[in-house]
């Protein structure tokens, strides 16, 4: 097994430990050996388009090692097919890190899902640490950080909801990406066909269609729950950030963003869009200079090159 370099690994050379997950596509499987690998068993292997998967495998291996480290690092990206002979049963992935897993009164390790941030502490999850207002805001900007990342790579991720974004803020803020293999190439067919979460759909996108344009909107819903400590508020209705969570400046950028994101297909606002606003920047661009008076002194010491450019302001 060397799931390291992307080949292809046979079903029969597993060692299964216990199950640990168990979603609508597929179950999750320990695999007993080096490296705390997991497998994802899909239900119904036969549906898997195979080669796709296999592209998603060679996309991580053709990544240089800093972007490599990084999509390991933040998602549960499949390192290799599994294959039962000439059949795709599922894939091997690593497992979450432990800081984004907490235990429940009885010693049962849950994940530490986006749903901690949407509502507010309950007893039974106490032991979930609540991020800080500044906290809440930089893991909002890593999220987005993340699917832009993923975009600039070719990748329409699809299905986007409270269960498959992980997070942290120990060490410090951070998600983490489940459900990898719903991930599929701009302009190719997804591995399975393409899930859709309640209450986490795009309304304008028929079942199945997801786009890069539906990614937009499942940030968007992403930004504003988080932001807001709500599950359900979504774009076209009121905005109402936690206590301390923006400054003024930053609140009015994202208000503005979240009402543009409601509009029709092709304006929601891109991602690139949503980090300047929580950033607090604002480019201005400069007119062209106007041609400098005559000198009175010797031109050759003071004649350069012009030029036009702009100024980033920042808080």
């Amino acid at each position: 097994m060397s799931p390291a370099d992307g080949a292809d690994v046979s079903l029969g050379s597993l060692t299964l430990g216990v199950r640990v997950g168990d979603g609508g596509q597929g179950e999750v499987y320990d695999v007993i050996g080096p490296g705390g690998l997991l497998y994802k068993s899909y239900r119904e292997p036969g549906k898997a388009a195979g080669g796709e998967l296999a592209a998603l495998v060679a996309l991580r291996q053709g990544l240089a090692p800093a972007d490599r480290d990084r999509l390991d690092r933040e998602t549960a990206w499949p390192l290799c097919r599994v294959m039962d002979g000439a059949r795709t049963t599922g894939f091997l992935m690593n497992r979450a890190p432990d800081s984004m897993t907490w235990r429940t009164a009885r010693g049962e390790a849950r994940l530490t899902d986006l749903s901690y941030l949407l509502r507010a502490p309950k007893s039974a999850w106490q032991t979930v640490a609540q991020p800080s207002p500044a906290e809440r805001y930089a893991l909002v900007v890593a999220v987005v950080g993340l699917f832009q990342w993923l975009h600039t790579l070719g990748l329409v991720v699809g299905d986007v909801s409270q269960a498959n974004v992980l997070w942290t803020v120990r060490p410090a803020p951070g998600p983490y990406l489940l459900d990898c293999d719903g991930v599929r190439l701009a302009g190719r067919p997804p591995v399975l066909e393409q899930a859709d979460t309640p209450d986490w759909h795009d309304p304008l996108a028929a079942p199945g269609t997801i786009t890069v344009d539906s990614d937009r909107y499942k940030v968007a819903l992403v930004v504003g729950r988080v932001l807001s400590q709500d599950a359900y508020v979504a774009p076209g209705k009121p905005l109402q950030p936690l206590t301390g969570v923006l400054d003024d400046r930053r609140a009015e950028a994202v208000r503005a963003l979240w009402q543009q994101a409601s509009g029709p297909r092709g304006t929601r606002p891109h991602l690139a869009q949503w980090s300047t606003a929580l950033a607090g920047r604002d480019t201005i661009r400069l007119m062209a200079a106007e041609p400098a008076p005559k000198p009175v002194v010797d031109r050759s010491k003071f004649d350069g090159p012009r030029t036009r450019g702009r100024i980033t302001l920042r808080n």
